[in-house]
Parts: C-alpha cells; structure tokens; sequence
C-alpha cells in the first residue's frame, strides 16, 4: 500500500477464493481486481452493500455476467451476486472497513425506510414482488425498513398524516400510483408540511398503472422492474417533483400524475365495471366509449407556457371557484384542515386564454407515462412547473380509434384534432352531455373519482368535490422522488 494515497484510494492483495490476488479501490469508486479474469465493479452503480464476516468482507452486488465480466444491469433482471475477499492482516482489514463504509455512507443513501405495501392493487402481486424483488435488495444494502401493508383505500394518507417523519429517510411504495398519491396528500395535510414534503419517496411498480415509476425509469433508459425501481431508492439520488393544487371552495386535493374529464375519465372511471376482465377492461371500454362516443358541453381557461400563446382566446381570471351553487353534498368533506393550501401566486396577474366546447376529451399530465403502456404526454417533465394539456374537440370515430392506439408511443399528440400544449394554471368548467343535457360527467384526478355529475357511474359515490368549476395550480418542484440517474 501506498501511505501517501491512503485517503483517495487503497491497492493491496488480498484473499479471493483462496487465492491471493490484487484489489484496488480507486479514487473514482471502482472496485478492481483479478481473479479467474479482470472484475470490476462500479461502487455507486453496482455494490448494495458490504457485510463484515470477522476478517472478511463481503460484497453484496446487483449485476449480470456478460462474457466473464461483472456489469451493471439495467435490462430489467437484476441478479444479486457477492464476492467475498480476505484482507491478509488486521491492519489493512480495519483500513478496508472504514474506507469502504466511509464512501457508501458519501453517497448520502437512505439507512432506514418505511415501506407501504398495497396487497390489493393491480394483479394483487406486491406482497410477492416485496418478498422476491424489494426485501433481499434492502437486506443486502444493510437498510432498516418497516413494512406497512394499507387495509383500505386513504389508509397510507391517515398513517403519514402522523408519522414520526425523524425516524425514517425516505417513504417507499410497493403499489400502483394511488399510494403515492396518498403520501404526497398525507404529506402537504400536515402542520409541518413545509419539512415533511421534502421526504424523498420511492416507487416500486406493483398496480395497474405505475405510471410515475414508469416515467422515471423511462427517462433514464431503464426498463419498468421492480428490480430496476428499488435499485434507484437504495442508491438514494433524488429529483424534485411539481405538485398540481385542485382547489373548489375550501377543498384541496394535491396531484402528481393527472386530470381528466370527457372520454380518457369515463373510460378510467367506468371501466371498474369490467375490473374482472384485468387490464383488458381499458381496451374493451375504450370501444364502448367509441362506439357510442359523448361530447361535453363546458370551458377550460389557462394560462399558457411561453410559446403556446396562440391556443384559445384571451380572457380575464374569473376568480378562484367557490362552488357556491352544490355545497350541501360537500359540507362534510369541506372542513379546513391544517396544512398546505396551495400556491400563492397572483392568478389574476397573468395571462388567460380560454376554449369553449364542446369537448371530446380534456387531459391534464405532470408526467410522461399515463401507465407503462400508455404515453400520454412524451413532452411532460417531472419539475419544468408546468402541466401537459391534452385537447380533443371534434374528431371522426375512426381517427378517435387510430388516435388511442398511438398512445403506445405518444405520437397521438401530432394527430390533426389534438391541441397539445403546456399551461401554468388551469380552470376547468364542465359541463353536460350534448346527447342528453340530464346527464353529466366525471371528473378524474390521479386515477380516483375526484367529482361526478347528475347520472353519472357510481352515482351514490360522495366525491371530494361538486362537479363545476375548479382550479388547478402548479408548484414547481415542491415534492421529492427518490429517481435514478
């Protein structure tokens, strides 16, 4: 060993195997030696963990062999491996430990956890894919976690509401997109919102959707695994994330993922009819809802990103909606809680336009990825402070058909009767059917039934909020997701 080099890297031999061979840990976080051939792990990327075995040290490693040779594996199939080498005396073994734990513990990654798992979503395979996939990861990387598996539909929302945030480094959900969407309102509805929101929170792919994880494994090249996921939450890089404020009177709702109204929420929201039929429900609905295709009388006001000026008239901020004239079926759930009530920017200072309907579909995205098929908004970033509106007026049964089935790739957002833009602030004034002016619609926020009208699927569902007008505003930034780079 080299003294004068001690603090950036150590070279020594050691025992592999029961062989005595070279090991040198670089200045850059690479872990060479050789043995049989030439290994070489990438410490940030590659090693989960090391466990020390008296004057052994164990490497815990998440990687695939490729021709002899140990890589990072980012196709989806993990494989946990280890390595085991033997410093050759007590000095140098003391020197490997601290070096070693001295620059995991520089990577600033999560020593502790709490787990949601949601055993009733999707295939209902999160307790499997927790015990397979998310537990042996963690064991290996030395992170302690509590398991938490939610009951019923807002209890992860209840649990987070008055959790003891100290205890732990980060919020990770086995589940579909609801969970998170319960952790970030759980979050933002405390006294302490303003430190609580700053808890990074993971997603391990585990629903129907799993739009949100999709979207951050996507951006980086990486396919949607479980695997995949969890390795992003142990290595503990983050990135912000804009939350959307839904506001209607005193009500508050906090988005991540997206708003609908017309055919894209009939079809999310009626399709629980056929929840039997598994994820085949959505095409077969959406033939339905084609078939016998509903436009909806209304408005949208907004307030567009710098270049999208030209979409819709201009117009003036009409005020924040108070829902003043349908409050009886919501005065139980419109009490004031403590906690966050949404941005305070000057909406009234900015520049409306505005589009009348009728509408075919409106659609409001924070993210990329409506599910892991299904690309919804290929231009949407996770903290740009702004929403992706989605826009269909008129447009013929067939082009409708070919328009859905470009949402594989995003390429429906080019078809001639989509307006495609970003906008800051939103207001959306629905409205009834043109077939039958009885009948109204549904309101969709985050995959949930946010507001229904008159005649409407799940008629004797209280909603959160009336189906009129509401407000959405976007804060840039204001959450944090665990995210791989």
């Amino acid at each position: 060993m080299d003294p004068e080099n001690l603090s950036s890297f150590i070279s020594d031999r050691v025992l592999v195997n029961g062989k005595v061979v070279p090991l040198t840990f670089t200045r850059d976080g690479k872990l060479r030696w050789n043995h049989d051939d030439r290994r070489c792990l990438n410490v940030e990327k590659e090693v989960l963990g090391f466990t020390f075995e008296g004057s052994r040290i164990r490497v815990n490693v998440a990687v695939e062999k490729r021709d002899g040779i140990l890589c990072f594996a980012n196709m989806g199939g993990i494989a946990r491996q280890s390595f085991v080498f033997e410093p050759l005396s007590e000095e140098s073994l003391t020197l490997w430990s601290q070096k070693l734990r001295d620059y995991i513990d520089s990577l600033g990654r999560p020593k502790r956890l709490l787990i949601f798992v949601n055993p009733f979503g999707g295939k209902k395979c999160a307790t499997k894919i927790f015990v397979e996939d998310v537990r042996p990861c963690l064991e290996d990387a030395d992170i302690q976690f509590t398991v938490i598996e939610t009951k019923h539909q807002l209890h992860a929302k209840e649990v987070v509401k008055t959790l003891d945030l100290s205890k732990y480094d980060g919020i990770v959900c086995v589940s579909g997109d609801g969970i998170l969407v319960e952790v970030i309102n759980g979050l933002l509805e405390r006294e302490d919102w303003s430190d609580a929101i700053k808890m990074p929170i993971g997603m391990v792919p585990a629903g129907t959707g799993n739009g949100m994880v999709k979207s951050l494994l996507d951006s980086v090249g990486e396919i949607c695994s479980p695997s995949n996921a969890i390795l992003a939450v142990i290595r503990g890089h983050t990135r912000s994330l804009d939350v959307a404020t839904i506001s209607q009177g005193k009500t508050r709702f906090f988005s991540v993922l997206m708003l609908a109204w017309g055919l894209i929420a009939d079809i999310d929201i009626e399709s629980e009819k056929y929840r039997w039929m598994g994820s085949a429900r959505i095409d077969f609905y959406a033939l339905q809802r084609i078939t016998y295709l509903r436009h909806y009388n209304g408005r949208v006001s907004f307030v567009p990103a710098p270049g999208f000026e030209e979409y819709g008239e201009q117009t003036i901020y009409s005020g924040e909606p108070s829902c003043e004239t349908r409050t009886s079926q919501q005065e139980s759930l419109n009490t004031q809680q403590p906690g966050y009530l949404g941005s305070d920017v000057k909406l009234e200072n900015m520049h409306w336009r505005t589009i009348s309907g009728p509408f075919v579909s409106i659609w409001l995205h924070n993210e990329p990825w409506g599910s892991e098929d299904v690309l919804a908004a290929p231009n949407a970033m996770f903290s740009d402070g702004y929403l992706d509106l989605i826009i269909v007026k008129d447009i013929p049964k067939l082009s409708l058909l070919s328009l859905l089935s470009k949402m594989n790739d995003g390429s429906h957002v080019h078809c001639p009767h989509v307006m495609y833009l970003k906008v800051k602030a939103f207001v959306l004034e629905p409205g009834a059917r043109i077939d039958d002016p009885m009948k109204e619609g549904i309101i969709d926020s985050d995959g949930e039934l946010l507001a229904r009208g008159n005649v409407t699927y799940k008629g004797n569902v209280k909603c959160s909020m009336a189906y009129d007008k509401l407000q959405i505003t976007v804060d840039q930034g204001l959450a944090t997701l665990f995210a791989p780079v």
